[in-house]
Formats: C-alpha cells, structure tokens, sequence
C-alpha cells in the first residue's frame, strides 16, 4: 500500500513570537515531497512530482496568500494560548 500525510507545525524559540516559522509538509511513503515554508514564503518540491506540484501551487497567489497567512491565524494565536498555559503553571 501507500502512505500519505500532511503535517504541518509552527516552531518559534523567544516569547515576543517574532520569529515562529510555519511548515507544511506533504509525504509519501515517508518521504517529503513538497512543503511550504513561511520563512522562504513559497512551495520548494523535493522530488520530481514535488517540484511539478510546487511550480502549481507557487503560481496559485490564493494559495499562497492562505499559507502564509497561517503563520497569524494559526501559529501565533496557538502560541499565545501556549505561552499564557505555561506562564499560569509557573
């Protein structure tokens, strides 16, 4: 059979959330074919069909705009419930 997945996640290191970076990352059998990157702002595909799909996507302005804006609806309001839990708890 085959394995596809979708993961994406928010990474940050400091508590003004300056610098959170959003990943979303398409697999197949266990291997990344595709992801956007908000540092990078666009689609890098990492194997043939990747980079097929990422040409697509990177020409989609929609779906671009909707991926960078992940990094705000997403990632910081996400943050901001986790910082608040942890500063709580301390």
């Amino acid at each position: 059979g085959y394995f596809y997945s979708r993961w994406n996640r928010c990474i940050w290191s400091s508590h003004d959330l300056s610098d959170i970076v959003f990943i979303d990352n398409y697999i197949f059998n266990k291997d990344v074919y595709i992801q956007f990157n908000s540092t990078v702002g666009k689609y890098v595909g990492y194997t043939k069909h990747g980079v097929y799909n990422a040409e697509l996507w990177n020409n989609n302005t929609d779906q671009l705009q909707s991926e960078r804006a992940q990094v705000e609806t997403v990632c910081k309001h996400n943050a901001d419930i986790d910082q608040q839990t942890i500063t709580d708890k301390s």
